[in-house]
């Protein structure tokens, strides 16, 4: 069974859709990058998947449980970070944590969950009215691990963090899926998507305009690798004229560059270039990712984004209802 499931799911706000007509499965223990930029629909998809907001149209079945029918059980076993949360400032962040411990039942230890998000014990005791951005996000993730939840919901988790909070954000998302826990991964810095997720989806207008490995993406797009060869003596491009797979050649200086459309076609550069000089180096630059999600979201990708209404729509009724597994300790957002 998947962990989130949802069929045709839609959210009209007046003439407008935030969400048209999702169709998407997650499997249990991916780590899945939610991925659009600002108004796709992101926020939206991910407050109709806990029940915070009822869809106009179609359903969302998470953990085994109706999305909308079911929203406690389906929070009861989620730990979400929402984007921009915020906490009582004048209580500690064990404080906080101590609290997400007693409301979920859990038996974890305040300090060890803060330790392990990087919250220092002297940081840990003291009013969180005086944290930094990247200091309240740690505490945000701290809470949303409380009692090892089967679904982690993170919406923008690096917002604010320094690179070593990036880092350890990283690690603990590897560690709770290598511990079976589903990671539903929402972010616009692409770099971090790709080194943590399984599959990606991406949104554009309400719509999922694409969904798959990124690696797939790349392929259906028609993306190329580049093959850099630094070599002794630079032979003219048309001496890799003939090889199957490969695009195009340029030489500037010592190094020959050559887009290749098939993994076999790099093996074969390297050796005809062997052949005719020595090879110093080589490596291998992959299409980024940042590149896929431009063509997707620009509607020039395989799945074309749908003409008509935008999901401007989802800025418009923000905001979550109080409810939930870890928001009764927020102050708003």
């Amino acid at each position: 069974m998947p962990a989130i499931e949802t069929t045709a799911l839609t959210k009209r706000y007046g003439d407008v859709r935030a969400v048209k007509g999702l169709d998407l499965a997650v499997d249990s223990g991916e780590v899945f990058g939610f991925l659009g930029p600002n108004g796709a629909g992101k926020s939206t998809t991910i407050d109709l998947l806990l029940g915070f907001r009822r869809p106009t149209e179609g359903s969302a079945t998470v953990l085994g449980h109706d999305a909308t029918a079911e929203a406690r059980a389906v929070r009861a076993r989620t730990g979400l970070l929402p984007e921009g949360c915020e906490f009582y400032e004048n209580l500690t962040a064990r404080d906080h944590v101590r609290s997400a411990v007693e409301a979920t039942g859990a038996d974890d230890d305040p300090d060890a969950v803060l330790d392990r998000v990087g919250l220092d014990p002297g940081a840990a005791r003291r009013p969180v009215g005086g944290y930094s951005t990247g200091m309240t996000q740690r505490l945000a993730l701290g809470v949303a691990l409380v009692g090892e939840p089967d679904l982690l919901v993170l919406d923008e988790p690096s917002s604010g963090l320094d690179p070593s909070g990036i880092r350890l954000l990283r690690e603990i998302v590897r560690e709770e899926a290598a511990r079976g826990a589903t990671v539903f991964f929402s972010s616009h810095i692409l770099g971090q998507v790709e080194q943590v997720c399984d599959r990606v989806g991406i949104m554009a207008g309400g719509e999922l305009v694409a969904v798959d490995a990124i690696d797939d993406l790349r392929a259906e797009l028609g993306a190329n690798e580049v093959l850099d060869v630094t070599v002794a003596e630079p032979p003219e491009p048309s001496a890799l004229a003939g090889i199957d797979g490969v695009a195009d050649v340029t030489v500037d200086g010592d190094t020959v560059r050559a887009e290749c459309s098939r993994p076999e076609a790099k093996a074969a550069v390297v050796a005809r270039l062997t052949e005719r000089t020595r090879v110093r180096d080589f490596g291998v630059e992959d299409v980024s990712l940042e590149s896929v999600f431009d063509e997707y979201t620009s509607g020039t990708g395989s799945t074309r984004r749908a003409a008509g209404d935008t999901g401007g729509a989802e800025s418009a009724a923000e905001g979550n209802d109080g409810s939930g597994r870890s928001i009764p300790l927020l102050g708003g957002g």
